[in-house]
Order: C-alpha cells, then structure tokens, then sequence
C-alpha cells in the first residue's frame, strides 16, 4: 500500500480550499487530503477547520462534486 503524505498546513490550504470553493469541484486525493489534514495536523487553525467542515457539508449537499483525476 502507498502512503500518501499530508498536506502539510504550510503548503497553502487556504489555497487548496480557495480552489474547491470557486471550482465547486474537489479530486478524491484533495478529499483524503483535507480529511487527513483534519485528523493528523494538531496546527490548523480553527478557521481552516470550519472551511474544510463547510466544503465535507458541501459534498454531502450536493454542491461540491468529487471528481477523479
């Protein structure tokens, strides 16, 4: 099994969410990533937390689609 690395805080999450946001679209690997992020980074802050839980609101809406790249 390959292990996939975090994203790390540092490498642009406000980015990444930025993009999903505007995209209305978000990749599996983005998914796992922010899901990892949220579980594994003790640093993210609480605003990137309520960011990540309202785009996890969006896919379960409807309003974000997965896609796979």
């Amino acid at each position: 099994m390959v292990r996939q690395n975090p994203i790390p805080v540092s490498l642009n999450i406000h980015q990444l969410i930025a993009r999903i946001v505007e995209s209305n679209e978000i990749a599996r690997r983005e998914q796992l990533q922010l899901t990892s992020a949220m579980l594994n980074d003790k640093h993210i802050n609480e605003e990137d937390r309520r960011q990540i839980n309202r785009i996890f609101d969006h896919i379960q809406s409807g309003r974000i689609k997965i896609i796979d790249l």
